[in-house]
């Protein structure tokens, strides 16, 4: 089993990475391809090769603890690997234990495609079962973790009211990254969005 590859990113897509290594191009499917950048750099990606009768994806991740949350996720009834990439790709892994661990589903319902039924068997299946995989997570103090989670509710409330006015979820993740890199408001995020997304066009 593949555990990590090493190489050059050849080709971000809004699904999708290409990395190169040893002559061969990976595809490889992520929560947030725009978290990796086109460079000559050697970059890293965590591996896992999701394998059905239909279809084998590879998928890769920036950071150990994100594979394994993914790996959990998908063990619950209801999230499928397209499911637990999108609920990655909305927040950091130590943001959505801490929302299990505390069965706080009103943040759990905000991750796209999880509604109150996903969200509380995410709670019964996975409650006291992932604090040993991640003992080595800096986790954040109390303070960073407040303002952290109220800058990720203002950004996928920007997120759903772009949405409404037409966007589509292609196109919103493409700017997500950037948005992350701000500390603003709701109205705040979606005129930066906006701006990014007018630059695309």
């Amino acid at each position: 089993m593949y555990d990590y590859i090493k190489g050059i990113v050849t080709r971000v897509t809004p699904e999708y990475i290409s990395i190169e290594q040893g002559g061969v191009g990976w595809q490889i499917m992520t929560p947030n391809p725009y978290a990796f950048h086109r460079t000559e750099e050697i970059q890293q990606v965590f591996t896992y090769l999701h394998v059905r009768e239909d279809v084998q994806w590879l998928l890769g991740f920036k950071t150990m603890e994100q594979r394994e949350l993914f790996k959990k996720l998908i063990t619950v009834s209801g999230i499928g690997p397209k499911g637990a990439l999108a609920i990655l790709a909305s927040g950091i892994p130590s943001q959505v234990i801490g929302a299990i661990e505390r069965e706080d589903e009103s943040f759990l319902v905000k991750f796209p495609g999880v509604g109150k039924k996903t969200a509380r068997q995410m709670i019964l299946d996975l409650k006291g079962k992932l604090g040993d995989l991640f003992t080595e997570i800096e986790m954040l103090d109390e303070e960073a973790t407040l303002l952290s989670m109220a800058e990720n509710d203002a950004i996928e409330e920007a997120i759903l009211a772009l949405q409404a006015l037409g966007y589509s979820q292609r196109e919103l993740t493409k700017v997500r990254t950037e948005m992350q890199k701000e500390e603003l408001d709701t109205e705040g995020y979606m005129k930066l969005a906006l701006r990014l997304l007018l630059k695309q066009n």
